[in-house]
């Protein structure tokens, strides 16, 4: 997938105000329009501006869009990374409506189609109108979900001043991260969305849990995975060993005459929802270096005493 540089698509430098923004995307829609224009590869232009303008429009989308892309270039292949958007709070989590959506480019579906929630209604000018829902992605650690603590999440969002130009502001607030919570799911700040109009509420903030890379654990749901290195002799003779937890440590069983890949559940040791999810732990026979003449010495008489061919199955 290639980065696409919607300023250089509208013409535009990056510190370009909202009306200039609006004025580029007035006289481009207009040289390009299908109906009218005689250039060539009008449509496809026309679909590129529109989809370039769906961006920059929005103060949300377009802070984003510039923290992503300060490190890419037109026609660069890209890949957003992991957790790109985490921090970033949007209003109503979505679309703007602008344009033929179905015509955009597979780019901008990577960075905010998953946000489309629908077209903002229009009220028009009525009273008691309650504020816009926020939404925001943020990073919790594997732990927190264990504990139920409490944590100061840090939100950014953009904030147009009186010549149209973008500027990021940043607000804490302190969030309770209740036990047993699991990706993907939201937590429900009421009250912390858009102002309403008239007498109308505010918004509500919506936060959508993800945890951070954790060193030992892979998480799938409500289940935790774990590798863990064992000794030769652990894994022919069994044994039982200390496993850390994210709730502490406890003692493991492992049969003998385990190979690498013996997966071993640990049950009710994942995260604790209702249900609470298990733990999978995975063997992975580490081998001592010969790194002097006595550990060369017993290699040797492994060698010669065990006999032992890992490759017969596969008839070498």
């Amino acid at each position: 997938m290639e980065y696409k540089d919607y300023y250089k698509i509208m013409g535009l430098k990056r510190d370009a105000s909202q009306d200039d923004i609006k004025r580029a995307h007035r006289k481009l829609a207009r040289k390009y329009h299908p109906d009218i224009s005689k250039e060539p590869d009008a449509e496809a232009n026309f679909k590129e501006i529109g989809e370039a303008y769906e961006v920059l429009k929005d103060p949300e989308k377009r802070a984003a869009y510039d923290q992503l892309g300060r490190n890419f270039k037109a026609g660069q292949e890209f890949h957003p990374p992991p957790n790109w958007d985490s921090g970033f709070e949007f209003r109503g989590g979505g679309f703007t409506g602008a344009g033929d959506r179905g015509g955009f480019s597979d780019f901008f579906e990577e960075l905010f189609g998953r946000r489309d929630h629908g077209v903002y209604a229009d009220h028009g000018v009525k009273y008691n109108v309650p504020g816009q829902d926020h939404h925001a992605k943020v990073l919790i650690d594997l732990e927190d979900t264990f504990h139920a603590a409490t944590r100061s999440i840090s939100l950014q969002s953009p904030e147009v001043n009186e010549y149209g130009q973008t500027r990021m502001v940043e607000r804490t607030l302190s969030v309770k991260i209740p036990k047993g919570i699991r990706e993907g799911q939201q937590i429900r700040l009421a009250g912390q969305g858009s102002p309403g109009m008239g007498q109308g509420r505010k918004g509500d903030l919506y936060l959508e849990i993800h945890f951070k890379p954790h060193p030992l654990y892979r998480i799938e749901g409500r289940d935790l995975h774990l590798q863990l290195p064992v000794t030769p002799w652990e894994a022919a003779l069994g044994a039982t060993v200390r496993v850390p937890t994210p709730d502490g440590t406890l003692d493991l069983t492992i049969p003998k005459d385990s190979n690498s890949g013996k997966k071993l559940r640990l049950k009710g040791r994942g995260i604790p929802s209702n249900p609470a999810g298990d733990m999978y732990v995975t063997l992975s026979v580490s081998v001592p270096p010969a790194s002097s003449d006595q550990a060369k010495a017993l290699y040797r008489e492994m060698k010669e005493k065990l006999a032992f061919n890992p490759r017969a199955s596969m008839g070498v």
